[in-house]
């Protein structure tokens, strides 16, 4: 559990009892005592009024606040509100992880307490499942915000920006849309110093300062934001790769539209392409599509699949 899920958790049980033993607490974040002051800190630094009794038996309790009103939110808002700062909680050690946590210990007081009650069991009883070889995008939140505030007001932008090859360069650009993709953000905007659309990710991005400069919003190519950044993910490579896939156009939508071209064959079959530089990238996605594959093009990537296929089939004497 990362510090600021832990302190997500803690935050929920000093609201859910109005007074814990330091002993109680470090047990039921499976702590010692000394992190769990390190913890009741952080929670100070955010804002919240967690009072220490000190000595044999001490323990911690929330102080009085100021009463604010209750936010006006039917039971299904209450819990989108929670869920989303949440899983901005849970998704690294990072700005936007404390950011998110700020914003949760503020939301959750001033519910009515039918709804607060219900997004504190929430909070508490869910933790997420990090894949150890993941990496979070470490987002920027001033760099997101100014990003944000440019496609909302048009206005141009100046940053610094760090390519998938480490090369650094000045961008000067018209932002148009932010596009989530999973834990990353990318931004499509037009760039002024090579004339064309580009899509950058917020991750790289740094120093992001608003030129006051205003524009007349152009048109993203194809209209579609979102699409103009999963075009760019399927690979600038130059090896054509293609297969016939045996399941429904929706469902590899789904799976792997991200990155493969999809064309529905028959009501059974689909036909799948993509550029890519590395045919390894290609097999693990036909893998994901989780269906039969035939057709396969080019020859390279048939043998790879044979070769992966008869190194992951189970032994004849298991």
């Amino acid at each position: 559990m990362s510090t600021s899920q832990r302190s997500l958790r803690l935050l929920s049980l000093l609201q859910t009892r109005r007074y814990w033993s330091g002993d109680e607490l470090a047990q039921r974040l499976e702590v010692s005592l000394r992190t769990l002051r390190r913890d009741v800190d952080q929670l100070r630094e955010l804002g919240y009024p967690v009072q220490a009794e000190r000595g044999v038996g001490g323990g911690y309790q929330l102080a009085a606040g100021a009463a604010l009103p209750p936010l006006v939110l039917d039971d299904q808002e209450a819990v989108a509100l929670v869920i989303g700062l949440q899983s901005t909680v849970h998704g690294g050690e990072h700005a936007l992880a404390d950011a998110g946590l700020r914003a949760l210990s503020k939301v959750i007081p001033v519910l009515p307490a039918r709804l607060r009650q219900r997004a504190q069991a929430l909070a508490s009883s869910t933790v997420p499942l990090v894949s150890q070889h993941s990496s979070a995008a470490l987002v920027d939140p001033q760099v997101l915000v100014v990003f944000a505030q440019a496609c909302r007001d048009g206005e141009r932008v100046a940053f610094e920006y760090r390519d998938a090859q480490g090369k650094n360069s000045s961008r000067r650009v018209e932002p148009a849309k932010l596009v989530n993709v999973g834990n990353r953000y990318y931004l499509v905007a037009y760039d002024l110093d090579r004339a064309d659309w580009r899509s950058f990710r917020v991750d790289r991005a740094e120093n992001a300062q608003p030129r006051a400069l205003r524009f007349a919003p152009r048109q993203i190519p194809g209209g579609d934001a979102a699409q103009f950044v999963r075009t760019g993910l399927r690979g600038s490579g130059n090896l054509q790769a293609s297969a016939r896939v045996y399941a429904s156009a929706q469902e590899l939508f789904s799976r792997v539209g991200r990155w493969f071209e999809i064309q529905p064959l028959d009501e059974v079959s689909c036909r799948v392409s993509i550029t890519e530089s590395d045919l390894r990238w290609v097999a693990f996605g036909l893998a994901m599509c989780e269906a039969r594959v035939t057709e396969v093009q080019p020859a390279q990537l048939r043998e790879l699949l044979v070769d992966w296929s008869n190194r992951l089939a189970p032994g004849s004497d298991t």
